[in-house]
């Protein structure tokens, strides 16, 4: 009885101890003002010390890829800190290789204002802007999958490479006091500027899912920053292998799009993949580019048709389908690879794409976090 006492009362001091320390870091600590200089001087502000350098960052809206919600979980944060960034943290140490470490990259989220800090980010980023929108349409897609189109006013058009991706922004609503930007790729036709559509699927729990799908009306504004993003489509003549489960499909629509647009003849192929056959979604519209684009071949794949199915296409394995099917091709090797989806699948993905002799540098893919 007293061992256990003993052990609860540790326990209910431990637990003060790290509320404590929690508000002191809050509330009690007091940085002053401090100042960040970005680029050499190409800008600068004074801040508040306290809060992680992405949330002051985003203060002074420069805003910096991040689709964790800066839990330092996804990376994309990253900038280079030449000064007044403190040592690298143990969040912060399984995402940077040695030359990372040796430049001074930090994850922007895990880095707290201190101090006088000196940083470098793309030039690009500071040209990032934040939109305002109106939810114009929802569609159901499937029991978890949905497309927001929203429409833009201020400003009141976007311009973006197909195949990016935006920030948009998650307030709090009943049963979440949390505010969040999640990532999300652009699906739609990039020749309409005044709008964007964003394909989504819910993830349980999920802050920004429960959000859109269960809070977010039509004709409400939503709020998002951006176009961010490498992943697009490369101006070469190398036939294309476009690889994608679920709601993955959102930058190669965006990409098919495109190729339509500017009459693109490159060969291309369209690994699609789905887990069951009430996970099938813009069949009609993939068949519809397979007209348009004369040189491109659609090829979903139902992992496990459901009992009584009337399925007709490949079924299996995504992976094990797009290699056999690669296989045959004339030279597999000349390909390039376009990859969306999960970390498993692009992982998988890159492994087949170089066991066909397609090199690395010819892989580009959008890895979800």
């Amino acid at each position: 009885m007293v061992s256990i006492l003993a052990i609860a009362v540790v326990g209910g001091i431990g637990a003060l101890l790290a509320t404590m320390l929690v508000l002191a870091e809050r509330f009690i600590s007091n940085y002053g003002d401090v100042e960040v200089v970005i680029n050499d001087g190409e800008k600068k502000y004074t801040a508040r010390g306290g809060t992680s350098l992405l949330e002051s960052l985003r203060s002074e809206k420069i805003f910096i890829p991040s689709a964790c919600g800066g839990r330092g979980t996804c990376a994309y944060c990253k900038v280079r800190v030449l000064d007044g960034g403190g040592p690298l943290l143990p969040t912060e140490e399984p995402y940077m290789d040695t030359r990372e470490r040796e430049q001074g990259i930090r994850l922007s989220c895990q880095v707290k204002v201190r101090n006088d800090i000196q940083m470098e980010i793309p030039s690009e980023l500071l040209s990032i802007r934040e939109y305002q929108c109106r939810c114009a349409d929802i569609t159901d897609f499937t029991y978890d999958i949905k497309q927001f189109t929203l429409k833009m006013f201020d400003p009141p058009t976007i311009a973006y490479k197909p195949g990016q991706y935006v920030q948009l922004f998650s307030p709090a609503y009943p049963g979440s006091s949390e505010e969040v930007y999640r990532a999300y790729s652009i699906s739609s036709d990039p020749k309409d500027r005044s709008s964007i559509e964003l394909i989504v699927r819910r993830v349980p729990g999920g802050i920004a899912t429960t959000y859109l799908f269960d809070h977010l009306k039509t004709d409400e504004t939503v709020r998002l920053n951006g176009p961010y993003g490498e992943f697009y489509l490369r101006d070469t003549g190398a036939a294309i292998v476009f690889i994608a489960g679920g709601s993955g499909i959102a930058p190669i629509k965006c990409m098919l799009h495109h190729m339509v647009n500017t009459k693109n003849e490159r060969t291309a192929v369209f690994f699609f993949g789905v887990r069951g056959d009430k996970d099938i979604f813009l069949f009609d519209r993939m068949k519809q580019f397979e007209d348009e684009l004369p040189n491109f071949t659609f090829v979903p794949i139902v992992a496990q048709p459901d009992e009584g199915s009337q399925w007709q296409g490949k079924t299996g394995n995504m992976i094990e389908v797009a290699a056999d099917y690669l296989k045959k091709m004339q030279k597999p090797q000349d390909c390039e690879g376009y990859l969306c989806g999960s970390p498993g699948l692009i992982n998988a993905a890159v492994a087949m794409l170089t066991d066909l002799g397609i090199p690395r540098e010819r892989h580009f893919y959008d890895k979800f976090a």
